[in-house]
């Protein structure tokens, strides 16, 4: 791993890097040595002060340009971030742990992508004309004004893009908090917007833990709140925003449901249910952890699955052989452990896995329970780790009705090769984010979120700029003006 990777400054704030070292010091800890491998500063409140202020006295300029002048930025963006993909990479990894395998593909590159999809889309974004007689009504779309994005620390660089790029397209100015525990990435996503050639003041970084979110969140300036967290932060952070009467957008957890029919692909449903339960060492919102598998097919399904197993590598991260990596912090690799010990207790079957691997960094063997029920801790709660829980089912019309039982509804998934069952299923399915034969793909020209207690708003398509911007109304009389007296 690479042990010095400590920022020009803690924030980015009006173009340039910022530091106040009065601030909270936030270390940042190497996943697999546990050593400090850099050092950040909470924001103060004249970093805030300074940071809200930037940010709004650059939006209305930035507003003022064209679509096209804006998604010209953000497309020059676009390139620089694929150009710096190693590097950028590398700095995810140091940041989060992620194997280099996965970072190099999954995260500055689907920044990059949302950074030039939404560039692209700058351009189109227009009003209508509705015609009433002779007189008329014409719609702007307008930008919300300053928008504060709130990142989670399990895609860093990614996160802090995809809140970019639709609040830049629509005009809007951000300061982005990331998450204390990954506070990298998004230094780097600023200085190349500002590279690109986004104004100074645009998109500002700060650091902080929840009370500097609060602090944004509730300013009388700021317009549009969007997070990526948990459902206790996004409860929080809902009532703060709330409060002002704000947009908000809130992609949150999920204890989302895979289903496995006998009649799947074996090898596909294996994969998939890998997907859902151990990319990023389970450190997914929309992971597929619930996994319902029919009764005859289930003891192949568990046989394949601990087979596949045996291709899993630790190690150093940066090694681009290793395919899993350490948990983000020792405190979630202990919050794990915590649920695997009361799945143990409350009566489920360990397949594979079920502790730490080795006694150096925050390594999880992939854990494997088979035999759980419904009101198992481990099939009711979200534990945000590698650790997976095979149901077994008999009929559909039962499956589906367990599979909704849920105060979540972030995503879910089906496996069968009957394609009017596919379909029925996920039209049934309570979720805002569904797969059929698939899992845990999240192309930016698609809409991702949740319902229920997974969250609120939409993130990438073009759906995501309903959520960034706001319709104004012109009505325009042509006639006379009757009045009653």
């Amino acid at each position: 791993m690479t042990y010095d990777i400590q920022p020009t400054a803690s924030h980015f704030i009006d173009g340039a890097y910022v530091e106040d070292t009065s601030g909270t010091p936030i270390p940042v800890i190497c996943p697999v040595s546990e050593k400090q491998i850099a050092i950040v500063y909470a924001a103060t409140p004249a970093i805030i002060e300074q940071a809200l202020a930037a940010a709004t006295r650059a939006q209305a300029a930035w507003a003022a340009m064209t679509g096209t002048q804006r998604g010209r930025v953000l497309r020059r963006a676009a390139d620089i971030m694929r150009e710096r993909n190693y590097d950028l990479s590398v700095l995810e990894t140091n940041d989060t742990g992620k194997p280099l395998q996965e970072t190099l593909v999954a995260d500055a590159t689907s920044g990059a992508d949302a950074l030039e999809y939404f560039g692209g889309l700058a351009g189109s974004l227009t009003g209508e004309h509705i015609q009433l007689g002779s007189d008329f009504v014409y719609t702007r779309r307008e930008a919300l004004g300053v928008c504060v994005g709130i990142g989670a620390w399990n895609y860093p660089t990614q996160i802090a893009a995809w809140k970019a790029a639709p609040a830049l397209a629509c005009g809007n100015s951000m300061v982005f908090k990331p998450s204390e525990q990954t506070p990298l990435c998004a230094l780097k996503v600023a200085e190349i917007l500002f590279e690109a050639g986004a104004p100074a003041g645009i998109y500002n970084v700060v650091q902080g833990m929840g009370e500097v979110g609060h602090t944004l969140i509730t300013d009388p300036r700021v317009a549009k709140v969007s997070l990526t967290g948990s459902v206790p932060t996004g409860r929080k952070v809902y009532a703060a925003a709330a409060a002002g009467i704000r947009h908000v957008t809130m992609e949150l957890g999920g204890k989302s449901p895979i289903v496995i029919f006998d009649d799947a692909d074996l090898e596909n449903a294996v994969s998939g249910a890998i997907l859902g339960n151990f990319y990023s060492s389970g450190q997914v919102c929309s992971n597929g952890t619930r996994v319902f598998v029919q009764s005859g097919i289930k003891e192949a399904f568990l046989a394949r699955l601990s087979a596949r197993l045996k291709d899993v590598k630790m190690g150093d991260p940066l090694d681009e052989s290793v395919n899993f990596g350490p948990m983000v912090s020792k405190r979630q690799m202990e919050i794990v452990l915590g649920f695997i010990a009361k799945g143990i207790a409350e009566g489920a079957r360990l397949v594979a896995g079920g502790g730490r691997q080795g006694d150096m960094g925050y390594f999880l063997q992939p854990t494997v329970f088979a035999d759980v029920t419904d009101e198992m801790t481990i099939a009711t709660d979200e534990i945000f780790g590698p650790v997976m829980s095979v149901l077994d089912f008999e009929d559909e019309d039962d499956v589906l009705t367990r599979a909704n039982a849920t105060d979540f509804g972030l995503a879910a998934g089906v496996f069968t090769n009957d394609l009017s069952r596919a379909h029925r299923m996920v039209a049934g399915f309570e979720a805002g984010t569904t797969y059929i034969n698939t899992y845990n793909v999240s192309p930016v020209e698609a809409p991702f979120g949740g319902s229920k207690l997974s969250g609120v708003g939409r993130e990438n398509s073009k759906a995501a700029i309903n959520h960034y911007s706001q319709l104004k109304s012109v009505y325009v009389g042509m006639a006379p003006v009757e009045a009653p007296f």
